[in-house]
Formats: structure tokens, C-alpha cells, sequence
């Protein structure tokens, strides 16, 4: 792997890539315990698969938007090193599978060569900033969100204080109050406000889905732009350090605000304000980088379908802000697409249009700045990729987490049901093309990746069981779910669990009851005013298992008996730790420190010195036996432990080293002491260490 080393223009790129080579041999060796390095690979963007020895490679595209250039770099590196098959996800990135991890460093060197990361794509970090896939274009946006979500994607990524929480962080921005971004069920949500002539934010934190579903606090009703980043670093801070760690179920931060509740939680935010560098961080929008539509002729063409091209037009165009130009929404069957027909898509927007694409929340491709009158032209060209099914963001535009085709946590098929489901709607239900009102959502299993808690008519892989012990693959029925705007949500209710095979008899069902009594009103409504139990009730007699049939066993999308098989969750596995591997740590995070204070970026310096002295403080007390768990425990303990009992020695209390970088702006005085007492800490704790093992 030498060739890619010299390749790369960006030396903090190409540590990081040279970083996950080195690791990947030392692991092979024996030299990295095998938790440590997944936690590292995985904020690398490598993420094992259902498939023993190959791994999931997630490239993180911020705000969904990727270029011309982008994205054929993304096809020549799926081709090269995958299998020339994209995924889209809920979350605006692009994953290929069956990667070979001793090629992933490689892989990420080519990505960067068009400035697409890896960086911090899974893990325990800030995951990718999504936002509306309109951003810049909406007629009803106050303002453009995107130079925002990029400033803020910039200014985390490979900030030491999101490296190593005790769980993700996800962050939204919306364009509208009609909160496409999806705010509430997010750890931070971003919605587009003006106050006063001012730019700003209305901002709710602590939402999100999983088992257990949480609708997001109001933080603030309007903050302004400038705010938002030192906002967003008080609230990592906070959650690093009081987060949970030993618990991998309980570690989002939608826990901790359960624990401690909004205010006390905004308390400490604002407390930590003080040890904050930059109080304000003004983006200057202006100076963001848009696209810019290419002046082009429209071709003549001939649509041979009317009917179709009409349909088509009035479900997958969308009217922009920007007079003359509208955008073109492309269905993408469950977010899958292949290289052929991406670079295609490439040069089309390249050469007719602004030479970029939005990924889109609900797995799809937006395309913008398509001149009005060169839309046929392009019905045409797409036409010819098999891009120009109708019903984008409709009813009919199922949104599914790979499920079991790949992932580990997967229980039942979600891609395989999100066909079928499809089917039924295009043949039996086509006045579901146009209908927006209506939102279906599967996942594979509890962890919602497919957002199925937050739709109308969400699924969840499961199993059942027979009398005879048999387990057949199963859903879980949700109804009721769906985003009610300006940061208000609703978590659909479990209605029912059936055999997988019944999900489509479900559907036609609740779709008949909804046509015979909505008398008009939305799905919601119509749920809120019937109530659960009316729809238990038609649907319990799915549920029976006495009288399974041989297909039952046989999950939608395979041939094969159905085997439960969940394997480790990898997006935020907590890591088991040994002694000298802390130690080992706390001297690179020494070295962090004291690299960021010669590039005189004290903020980051103080943090990396900060995390030394957590470390090393947590790897006295593991040698001791004692089980650790926030950061904030750890500190508490170490002074019990060992200071108060005059173990180890210091000047005051563990406690009052470490939290002077609460009542400490970063200056480089401060810096210098800081890092200064973080080496004096390791050694003192280190020697203990020795003493003990001597006298063992």
C-alpha cells in the first residue's frame, strides 16, 4: 500500500488513511485487541457485514449532495473494490459492500482524491449532517440551510471531542417548518428561522428512534446562526462527559435528557459556554459554493406516452424558487442503484443541469436546476437508465434498511416485503401514485435504521414461534406515525405482530379501511380517531400461528428456510478496554495534544489532554476491578478510590485537575499547564500501576 501514500494533497487525510493501514497490519499481527480496532475502523466508515469476512463501506456525503465528479469517483471505487452496487440510505450516505478490509485504506485514499470521506461515517461520533433535500431550491425556505449544514460538518469533523462518545450523534437541518429534516426525532434539529431580519434556528434536542422512540425538546425557539456551532460543541461536551458508557442500549443522548431532564441539561450547556474558544462563529453564507446551472439548448424529442409522461411529471417534478428551473426527483427502488447507470446520471446533470444530485432522506435522487423546457429531454435520457418510475416521495415510494440481505442486526427481510408491498400498491392501489399523504417504512429490526417507528404504516422484522418450537419470519405492525411539522412529530403505536408472509394482507386492509371511513382526513387523523384497538381488532386474526403453511417459513426475497441469526451491532459496540492498551492511549492523546498546540489550536489541545486524563483515570480503576461507566463517574470514582484514600497523591482532587477546563478559555497558557498536568497524571498513575503488578 505504499503507492496511495504520497497521492494524496491533504497531509490530515492522508494521516488518517496511513493511520488505518498501520492499524489493520497490527491488528492482523495480534498487537490491537479486536473491540479496540472495530471501534477505530468503524469511525473510519468500515462496518462488518451479515458476511463473514467482508466488510460494509459507508461514504459519508453531508446534506446529501454530491457532484458530477463525486460521484463517478464513487462508481470507479465500487467497481474497483465492491461489486458496482450503490445503496442510498436514510441518512443521505452512499454504503457498497463486500470490501475486503485490507483494501478499505486504498479504497479511502481514491475517495479522497474528489474529497469524499469516510471520516467518522459510523462509530460513536457525529454522524453525517442531513437536511432537506431541497435546501437551496424551496419556494418556501426562509433561507438556504446548506452553507450551515457544511460549516457544521466541517467544523466536527476530527474534532477531538465527538471521537470517542459513548454513543452516535445524529443532526438535522430543515428548510421549512414543514421540517423535512425530520428535527424531532433527532439529538439536535436544525429548522430555518427569520426573526428581526436575523438568520437563525429554531433548535430541539434529545429526539430519536430505536426500541424506544423519543420526540425531541424545544431547546430554543430561535438561535441565531452564529450560535449554532458553540451550541452544538457545549451539548457534545456535556454528552460526552455524562453519557452513558457501559450500556450500549441506554447510551443515546435521548437518556441522558430522560435522566436529567431539558433544563438542567441546558444549564450545563450554558455553563460549559466558559471553557468554550469561540463564543460566536459567524458562516458566511455568501461565501458557500453552489452550483451553477449550464446554459444548454433544449434538444427536440418526441415523447411517445403522453399519458406516462404526464403522470410522471406531476409526481417527480418539483416546482424551485429560482424562476425558469425546476428539479427532477428520480424513485430509487429501496435506495439500490448500479455504477452503469450512475455515471450516466453524471454526465447528464454534468452537461443539461448544475452537474450535482441530492441523495434524499427517503433513499431517492433529486436532481436540480433542469431548465423547464429541457424536462422532456430529460424524461427521455432518464427514461433510458430506467429512472422515471412515477410516485416520488409518494405512497408508493417505500422506504427499507437492507435488513437481512447484509446487515448483522438484521431479523426478517425488509427489502424483500418493501417489493411486494410496492407491488401491491402500483396493481391493486394506483391512485397511491399521486398520494403524499401516506408514508410506509420498514426496518429489519428494533434499531429503526428504516424509520419505521415515525411512519403511517411502518413494519418491523421480527420472529414467531409455533407450539412446535418452529420460528418463522415475522412484522411487527405500527400505525399511526408521521411528522407533523415545525419540529412536532408522532411515533406510530404496535398494533399487531404477524408471519412476514401476511404483511401484504395487512397493508390491503388498513388501505381498504382508510378508503371506505378517512372521510378525508389524513392518515393520522384517521388513526387518532379510530384508535388502536379498531385496528387490533381486523387485523388480530393475522397473528394466529396454528395454521402456518410451508411458505410461511420462507421469508419475502429468499428461497431458503428462514434461520434467526442476529449477529453484534457494530454501530456503537461499547469497547472492552485493557490496562496497557489505556495507558498506550493516554501517550497518543498526550502526542494529539501537543500537535494541535504547535498548529495552535488550543481547544483541541486542552480536549486531547482532557481525554488523556480520563483514560488513564479509567485504566486505574478497571486494574482495580471497578466498573466504569460515564465520564463524569470516572472522575468521581478515581477521587474515591485512590485520592481520597491516599493512594495516588495530588495537589486537591482529581476532580479539580481536570474540570479546570470547565472554568478555563482554551489559551495557550492554559494549554501549556493542561497538557503539562495530563503527562505529570499519566506517570504518577502509570507508576502505580507497576507497584502493583511488582507487589501482585
Amino acid at each position: 500500500m505504499q503507492s496511495f501514500r504520497t497521492e494524496i494533497e491533504n497531509p490530515i487525510v492522508q494521516k488518517d488513511v496511513i493511520e488505518l493501514a498501520n492499524k489493520i497490519e497490527q491488528f492482523h499481527k495480534g498487537k490491537i485487541d479486536e473491540e479496540k480496532f472495530r471501534s477505530l475502523r468503524l469511525a473510519r466508515g468500515v462496518y462488518g457485514q451479515r458476511q463473514e469476512g467482508v466488510q460494509m463501506i459507508r461514504i459519508k456525503l453531508p446534506y446529501g449532495k454530491v457532484l458530477s465528479n463525486q460521484l463517478r469517483r464513487i462508481c470507479e471505487v465500487s467497481d474497483e473494490y465492491s461489486r458496482g452496487r450503490l445503496h442510498i440510505t436514510t441518512r443521505q450516505d452512499i454504503q457498497i459492500h463486500y470490501v475486503d478490509l485490507n483494501r478499505t485504506p486504498e479504497l479511502w485514499a481514491e475517495l479522497e482524491k474528489d474529497d469524499v470521506t469516510l471520516r467518522e461515517a459510523c462509530g460513536n461520533t457525529v454522524r453525517n449532517v442531513t437536511a432537506s433535500e431541497t435546501a437551496g431550491i424551496d419556494p418556501k425556505e426562509p433561507f438556504d440551510v446548506s452553507p450551515y449544514a457544511d460549516a457544521l460538518f466541517r467544523f466536527f469533523l476530527r474534532n477531538p471531542i465527538c471521537q470517542e462518545m459513548g454513543r452516535k450523534f445524529k443532526v438535522s437541518f430543515s428548510g421549512t417548518e414543514e421540517d423535512t429534516g425530520l428535527s424531532y426525532m433527532h439529538d439536535l434539529g436544525f429548522i430555518a428561522k427569520i426573526e428581526n431580519g436575523v438568520r437563525g434556528f429554531k433548535v430541539m434536542l434529545g429526539g430519536g428512534l430505536g426500541s424506544q422512540p423519543r420526540h425531541a425538546d424545544e431547546l430554543y425557539s430561535f438561535l441565531p446562526s452564529e450560535k449554532i456551532i458553540p451550541l452544538m460543541e457545549g451539548v457534545l461536551r456535556i454528552f460526552d462527559r455524562h453519557g452513558e458508557r457501559k450500556s450500549r442500549a441506554k447510551a443515546r443522548m435521548k437518556f441522558l435528557l430522560k435522566d436529567i431532564g431539558v433544563e438542567a441539561f441546558k444549564e450545563l450547556v450554558e455553563a460549559e459556554q466558559n471553557a468554550i474558544e469561540q463564543k460566536t462563529v459567524a458562516i458566511d453564507a455568501e461565501a458557500y459554493k453552489t452550483s451553477v446551472p449550464v446554459e444548454v439548448e433544449a434538444p427536440q424529442v418526441e415523447i411517445k406516452n403522453q399519458k406516462t409522461f404526464d403522470l410522471w411529471k406531476s409526481t417527480n417534478v418539483i416546482a424551485q424558487k429560482q424562476e425558469g428551473y425546476v428539479a427532477i426527483g428520480i424513485k430509487v427502488l429501496l435506495g439500490d442503484f448500479y455504477t452503469d447507470k450512475a455515471r450516466l446520471l453524471a454526465d447528464l446533470v454534468e452537461k443539461y443541469a448544475a452537474g450535482e444530485i441530492r441523495l434524499s432522506l427517503r433513499q431517492n435522487i433529486l436532481i436540480p436546476f433542469v431548465k423547464e423546457d429541457i424536462v422532456p429531454f430529460f424524461y427521455q435520457e432518464l427514461e433510458k437508465l430506467g429512472f422515471v418510475e412515477s410516485g416520488y416521495n409518494k405512497a408508493v415510494d417505500i422506504t427499507a434498511c437492507p435488513g437481512t440481505d447484509t446487515c448483522n442486526l438484521g431479523i426478517a427481510s425488509s427489502t424483500g416485503i418493501a417489493e411486494e408491498l410496492e407491488r401491491v400498491i402500483k396493481t391493486e392501489y394506483p391512485q397511491y401514485l399521486e398520494k403524499e399523504d401516506l408514508v410506509i417504512k420498514i426496518s429489519g429490526c428494533m434499531n429503526a435504521c428504516g424509520q419505521h417507528n415515525m411512519a403511517n404504516i411502518g413494519f418491523q422484522g421480527m420472529s414467531v414461534r409455533t407450539k412446535d418450537k418452529l420460528v418463522a419470519p415475522a412484522l411487527q405492525v405500527l400505525l399511526g406515525g408521521g411528522n407533523l411539522g415545525d419540529g412536532n412529530g408522532r411515533f406510530a403505536d404496535k398494533v399487531v405482530k404477524i408471519p412476514s408472509r401476511r404483511g401484504p394482507e395487512a397493508l390491503r386492509r388498513i388501505l381498504n379501511d382508510f378508503e371506505a371511513n378517512a372521510n378525508g382526513k389524513t392518515f393520522i387523523d384517521y388513526y387518532t380517531a379510530q384508535g388502536e384497538k379498531y385496528f387490533y381488532d381486523f387485523l388480530t386474526d393475522l397473528s394466529n400461528v396454528d395454521s402456518l403453511t410451508q411458505e410461511d417459513f420462507i421469508d419475502w426475497g429468499t428461497e431458503e428456510n428462514y434461520v434467526k441469526a442476529i449477529g453484534v451491532g457494530e454501530c456503537a459496540g461499547v469497547v472492552i478496554d485493557l490496562i496497557a492498551t489505556l495507558f498506550l492511549e493516554s501517550e497518543e492523546k498526550i502526542e494529539n495534544a501537543k500537535i494541535s498546540f504547535e498548529n495552535e489550536i488550543y481547544s483541541d489541545a486542552v480536549y486531547h489532554a482532557y481525554s488523556s486524563l480520563v483514560n488513564s483515570a479509567k485504566a486505574l480503576l478497571l486494574a482495580e476491578n471497578k466498573k466504569t461507566n460515564t465520564h463524569a463517574g470516572i472522575i468521581r470514582q478515581f477521587d474515591e478510590e485512590f485520592v481520597a484514600s491516599g493512594k495516588v497523591q495530588l495537589e486537591g482532587t482529581f476532580a479539580d485537575l481536570i474540570y479546570q477546563l470547565q472554568k478555563n478559555t482554551p489559551t495557550r497558557n492554559f494549554a501549556v499547564d493542561y497538557i503539562k498536568s495530563a503527562k505529570q497524571f499519566l506517570q504518577k498513575v502509570q507508576e502505580f500501576r507497576t507497584v502493583e503488578v511488582e507487589n501482585a
